[in-house]
């Protein structure tokens, strides 16, 4: 990839199916959203509705429309997935995203103590008119340190042959829980594990709300790694990263690498 004569990273354009980006929309005001989006779009592919921010937001349609009309995907946090499934209104949810138009879903079960098995299920029966993308690890620190690297690989299979399109790798927009301890550290165990088990990382998106989180991530899998989580103030910076341009990364990729 040459820029100003510049020997860099090659990246994929969008539409693409890795190296994606993905926003978390926490409840920022229009203007801020509109901005972003503008200004950074073509480093953007999804706005995730953090949560249940979705059900507040009083601009909700006016925030869709505008990912429309700039090529830019979106879906609703697993926790609201999860908030309709603890009071058996499933198919409330599903209802809710079509009225949307939302062509992509999240399921998860890091809040409520459901087995992953039956995470499955919803998986593989949302699949049937929404691309799915499914989300492991918990929320809770103390419970996620009990999930074993093998857990993690087992839950990961389970969704990919459900019919996820891509698994997130939990690590909540504090960088605390699931793929990091309660320190903020990655858990390198648990990667190398799915690595070993013959998991492409191209159908992992690993959450990475910190500048420290994306550098480990990106030095670990290269610059056409899937993020998530990113904040609406990162994803020129994140991009950067990604091409070697920042410190962090200056030294991490080498001509010809990654091409």
């Amino acid at each position: 990839m040459n820029i100003e004569g510049l020997h860099l990273p090659e990246r994929i354009c969008k539409p693409r199916k890795h190296g994606i980006t993905i926003l978390i929309d926490n409840g920022v005001p229009f203007n801020l959203f509109k901005d972003t989006i503008a200004s950074a779009g073509p480093y953007i592919d999804f706005i995730k509705f953090g949560w249940g921010t979705s059900i507040i937001t009083s601009c909700l349609e006016q925030k869709i429309s505008f990912l429309d009309e700039n090529n830019v995907d979106f879906f609703f946090g697993g926790t609201l997935f999860e908030k309709f499934l603890s009071q058996k209104k499933v198919d409330e949810y599903y209802n809710f995203c079509k009225r949307y138009g939302s062509a992509f879903v999240e399921i998860s079960n890091g809040t409520i103590d459901i087995p992953n098995r039956e995470k499955a299920r919803f998986i593989e029966e949302f699949s049937k008119d929404f691309i799915v993308f499914s989300e492991v690890g918990h929320k809770d620190s103390v419970i996620s340190n009990t999930l074993h690297s093998e857990d993690w690989v087992q839950f990961i299979q389970e969704d990919l042959e459900a019919g996820a399109y891509k698994v997130i790798t939990e690590a909540r927009e504090s960088g605390t829980s699931g793929l990091c301890d309660e320190k903020g550290e990655m858990r390198f165990d648990i990667v190398g594990r799915i690595r070993e088990a013959g998991i492409s990382l191209a159908n992992i998106i690993f959450e990475a709300p910190n500048k420290k989180l994306q550098t480990s991530f990106i030095k670990l899998a290269g610059p056409n790694v899937n993020l998530a989580n990113i904040p609406f103030t990162d994803p020129i910076s994140l991009e950067t990263l990604r091409l070697g341009l920042r410190s962090d990364t200056f030294y991490t990729f080498h001509e010809g690498e990654y091409e």
